[in-house]
């Protein structure tokens, strides 16, 4: 019997691609280039400044796919290109340049989010059917540029983990053009809410108020058309973080004075915070989540032993790997290991 393969992947900053290890791409299975814009109806990397590194990577890690991810929070110009048949040409053409321009093995579409405008840019009901039509053009662009070129050429997205991002897209048609879909199980609480609680937990907890957890997520997108061996989910390696909290169940599920904005990352976290300067760390058995408190202040964050649990939850379900968001955040470079070790 052959040993099943799984996605190791992680998001890097352009500006952070000269400073991976190169132990670190040994045991990246994917590496998403962050971020490419939607400009005009055309995907531009006219900002990016490390592109050029690109070949050198893949001649020493070919096993290695690189990807460039195209948006992120508050990057528009999804909605005006999706909207017309133009304009969805008009983003696949330019992608298939970048593919020949770059050592690329496929794009990776980040448009946060689909029928919202929550991130200030632009948004429309249309949103919903356009998303599956700019992805048909584009599986259709890269699969013509594969047979061209004797080769397969990957697409993929991010996707907000809750019910919206369902609710927004028609994810059951969605999937059938993507070779796999990474589900940002990160952010799940935080930046709306005063509640302290997970950002990035396995399941979720009694007395929890919000309901969405990463088992949550997942059953989510399977329910809506999506196959599970095309599912990878998040990790974080960044926190967030909660002031103002009452010293109450260690500050978990309390209202905090503050929302929870981002956080130490975890190089921080290691040098200054996890059992250091008044933070004593807990360890959620319900959620296989792990938290900080000081008395007043609240982190929820990623570990290795959180990290080794999302890896055994992506083999008993039959799911595709896990990605993490970013890979500057841990210069210790543990979490990436327990992602390799685990999978």
């Amino acid at each position: 019997m052959t040993k099943r393969s799984y996605i190791v992947a992680g998001y890097a900053v352009d500006a952070h691609l000269p400073d991976i290890a190169q132990e670190d791409l040994t045991k990246l299975t994917h590496l998403n280039i962050a971020f490419g814009q939607v400009i005009d109806h055309r995907i531009s990397t006219a900002h990016l400044h490390n592109l050029g590194i690109l070949e050198e990577i893949k001649s020493n890690y070919p096993h290695l796919s690189l990807l460039l991810s195209v948006g992120g929070w508050s990057a528009g110009g999804f909605s005006e290109a999706a909207a017309t048949e133009a304009g969805r040409l008009q983003m696949a053409e330019s992608a298939e340049r970048i593919l020949t321009e770059y050592p690329l093995d496929g794009i990776d579409l980040d448009w946060e989010y689909p029928c919202y405008g929550e991130a200030e840019i632009a948004a429309s009901p249309e949103d919903k059917t356009n998303f599956t039509l700019l992805l048909k053009t584009m599986r259709e662009a890269l699969d013509a540029k594969g047979v061209q070129d004797g080769r397969h050429y990957m697409l993929t997205i991010a996707a907000g983990a809750d019910q919206y991002y369902v609710d927004g897209t028609e994810m059951d048609q969605v999937q059938q053009y993507l070779d796999f879909i990474q589900l940002m199980t990160y952010d799940m609480r935080g930046g709306f809410q005063v509640l302290t609680g997970h950002h990035t937990n396995l399941y979720t907890s009694t007395g929890d108020l919000f309901r969405i957890s990463t088992d949550a997520s997942v059953n989510l997108f399977l329910s809506a058309g999506v196959p599970r061996e095309k599912i990878v989910i998040g990790a974080a390696f960044y926190s967030r973080m909660w002031n103002q909290v009452p010293d109450r169940n260690h500050g978990l599920h309390q209202m905090a004075g503050t929302t929870g904005g981002y956080g130490p990352d975890y190089t921080a976290l290691v040098k200054d915070y996890i059992n250091k300067n008044g933070y004593t760390r807990y360890w959620d058995e319900e959620a296989l989540a792990p938290y900080l408190f000081n008395g007043s202040s609240f982190i929820s964050y990623e570990d290795e032993e959180s990290i080794g649990h999302k890896c055994t939850y992506v083999k008993e379900n039959g799911l595709s790997g896990v990605m993490f968001w970013e890979y500057s955040c841990d210069n210790t470079h543990r979490l990436l290991d327990a992602m390799y070790r685990g999978l």
